[in-house]
């Protein structure tokens, strides 16, 4: 898992360019101290999250973005893990808003009382946060409880990886703004959960697109990008 790690982060960073060869595995197994055995296994790993491609007596070669498996969870992370991965949340945020504001519409013809209170809870949990790890495991709880609610498996499982990679980015934000920030977030997701509890399928779609251009803007502001 390890060579994995490495590899992918190299390649989804740009240190291997596409349609670059990576290097040889008599290389790769000096440059990380494992056998021939273990850079095989890490070549196949990678070749399903479809980022490289080998061909014999050619050598393996990365093969372009728009190849990559962008909902394997390692991609995602790697991708947010990047030191400047402005496109890459800018992409996130886009497929965020396609399918979320649906999947909250969907849930409010479906939600019963329970399911709303448990809505309730997390919005609560992130109000009354007192460190942003707790905040972001909230906020987290919170969108994948949604996805859930929305009764489509695909929806829930493409929420599982999204939200992963939304994870990670929260929890390298600055903590400084986090105390100011925590009220305002925590209001504007207690209207989602409003609007689900009372079966107002438009105002939590409308709710949900609130949320996510809310937070686009500010991991924007965080990035430099605007």
């Amino acid at each position: 898992m390890f060579v994995v790690e490495q590899l992918g982060r190299a390649i989804v960073s740009g240190e291997y360019p596409a349609h670059t060869m990576i290097p040889l595995d008599p290389d790769i197994c000096e440059m990380f101290g494992v056998s021939r055995t273990v850079v095989r296994e890490a070549k196949k790993t990678l070749i399903a999250k479809g980022l490289i491609q080998s061909k014999a007596k050619v050598g393996t070669h990365v093969r372009s973005s728009d190849d990559w498996s962008m909902f394997d969870e390692d991609v995602l992370l790697w991708h947010a893990a990047q030191k400047n991965p402005t496109q890459f949340y800018e992409e996130l945020f886009e497929i965020r808003l396609i399918f979320e504001p649906a999947a909250a519409a969907k849930a409010a013809t479906l939600a019963n009382s329970v399911d709303s209170a448990r809505l309730t809870e997390l919005c609560q949990d992130m109000a009354t946060a007192t460190d942003r790890a707790t905040f972001a495991i909230a906020d987290y709880e919170f969108h994948k409880h949604i996805l859930k609610l929305s009764g489509n498996r695909f929806l829930h499982s493409l929420g599982d990886m999204v939200q992963t990679a939304l994870y990670s980015m929260f929890m390298t934000e600055a903590n400084d703004a986090f105390p100011d920030s925590k009220s305002d977030v925590a209001l504007k997701h207690q209207k989602i959960a409003m609007a689900i509890a009372s079966g107002e399928a438009v105002k939590a779609r409308n709710a949900m697109t609130d949320v996510i251009s809310d937070s686009f803007a500010r991991t924007r502001l965080r990035t430099g990008s605007v």
